[in-house]
């Protein structure tokens, strides 16, 4: 079974613009109880009653990628599909009006290591770009996947020094400006300007005690752990006998 979804984008990101979708069903399709019994297309179905934003922002990243990897009644997750690492739909809305109103709905990752005096600046430049130090990811959340890359663009610009957060700013109003009203779609948008990491940018830390001190508290906090499993365990045969009994 096909089902071929295709956006037609009025004229560019729906946070500055009116997106309509439409779903065609191509010829020799089944019948509707089959199409409802299909668990690809239970999963679309499943966001009828998410905000308009989310299901456009589904619609767009499915026709791209395919199906998500997984589904949830919160949210849609695709892994490693084209340049990211992750893209996650939520089914919530969050409000931003930079550069203009609009609602983030769609976060995208990569791996990227920040260097740490450098944090400040980013989360001045956009409070949508967020940096996760351990795990070494670097994220974007808004509607569309151009602007995505738009503003991963420009936080690596800022994290290089290649540009200061009032040029990455203005930087950025002035394409989404440009691209609304001439229709001009500028580099930043279309893919990374940059080459992306794949693997080694997760940072561990730094321990706070001596090795010898180190190793004392792990151990303790691990006893605490195989205490806590033991009594989950009993407790959960305590009820398992208490429903036999019933």
């Amino acid at each position: 079974m096909k089902v071929k979804m295709k956006i037609l984008v009025t004229a560019g990101l729906s946070m500055l613009l009116s997106t309509n979708i439409a779903i065609a069903q191509s010829s020799g399709m089944a019948d509707d109880n089959k199409m409802k019994d299909n668990p690809k297309m239970k999963m679309m179905t499943d966001i009828k009653n998410w905000p308009d934003a989310s299901k456009l922002a589904a619609a767009e990243i499915t026709e791209k990628y395919g199906m998500p990897d997984e589904a949830t009644e919160h949210m849609l997750v695709w892994y490693n599909n084209g340049p990211w690492k992750r893209t996650v739909i939520y089914n919530m809305e969050t409000k931003h009006i930079f550069p203009v109103d609009h609602a983030d709905v769609m976060e995208q990752f990569i791996d990227y290591n920040v260097p740490e005096d450098k944090y400040d600046e980013l989360a001045m430049y956009d409070g949508s770009v967020t940096v996760r130090r351990t795990d070494g990811e670097m994220s974007a959340k808004c509607d569309k996947e151009g602007a995505n890359f738009l503003a991963i663009n420009l936080a690596n610009d800022v994290a290089t020094g290649k540009k200061n957060v009032e040029e990455a700013r203005a930087f950025y109003a002035k394409t989404i400006k440009e691209f609304a009203l001439e229709n001009k779609m500028a580099p930043y948008l279309k893919e990374f300007q940059f080459k992306v990491d794949k693997k080694g940018t997760e940072d561990a830390d730094k321990r706070a005690f001596s090795t010898e001190e180190n190793e004392k508290i792990t151990a303790a906090m691990k006893k605490k752990n195989m205490e806590m499993m033991e009594k989950m365990k009993m407790e959960m045969e305590k009820m398992k006998a208490e429903m036999d009994n019933k």
